[in-house]
């Protein structure tokens, strides 16, 4: 019988001290960002808030605790990150649009303060609905990057596409995770 050594017999192969892991830096993940977003500052605001709510694997999603309870991870951003846009002139724009579509859809009888109210669910479903696509526009920039990994998990089983009542679930990358993570 024929025997052939191996090559690579444990005693032979030396012993490789293990690499430390390599530091990234806010501005490696700002030049990151940056080559592949068109809003790279959103961008590294919504991978910020991620990363400080991501447990211990990194992973947030599909729903995280907000003020009304248990909101899609979606949802949550959109809320957190609506304050941005206060003094931003479009959102002024739509609000005055709903407030003179209301107006002029309003009878003489209905209740200003009805009418107040009716505006502001409507602003906030508009909010919510702009704010879930401008999400999802960054989080793809992000995957693109490689900072970012998204799956959806919900009714049956987690799968990579959205749909059949799925809701996303995102992770951060280890070197994401060393960047920006509280400790």
């Amino acid at each position: 019988m024929f025997y052939q050594p191996d090559l690579f017999e444990p005693s032979q192969i030396a012993p490789t001290a293990p690499r430390p892991a390599v530091r990234v830096a806010l501005p490696d993940l700002v030049e990151r960002i940056s080559i592949v977003s068109k809003r790279p500052r959103y961008a590294l605001l919504v991978l910020k808030l991620i990363a400080q709510e991501a447990g211990s694997n990194g992973s947030v999603g599909p729903y995280v605790r907000g003020e009304q309870g248990r909101v899609p991870v979606r949802d949550w951003l959109c809320q957190a990150l609506a304050p941005l846009a206060q003094r931003d002139c479009r959102r002024r724009a739509m609000i005055e649009t709903v407030r003179s579509g209301l107006v002029s859809n309003a009878g003489s009888a209905d209740d200003p303060q009805d009418i107040e109210r009716r505006l502001e669910a409507e602003v906030q479903s508009r909010i919510l609905r702009s704010g879930r696509s401008n999400v999802s526009r960054v989080v793809s920039d992000l995957v693109r990057a490689g900072l970012l990994r998204r799956h959806y998990q919900g009714y049956r089983i987690d799968h990579p596409n959205r749909g059949a009542q799925r809701e996303a679930v995102y992770t951060i990358t280890p070197e994401v995770k060393r960047a920006l993570q509280r400790h």
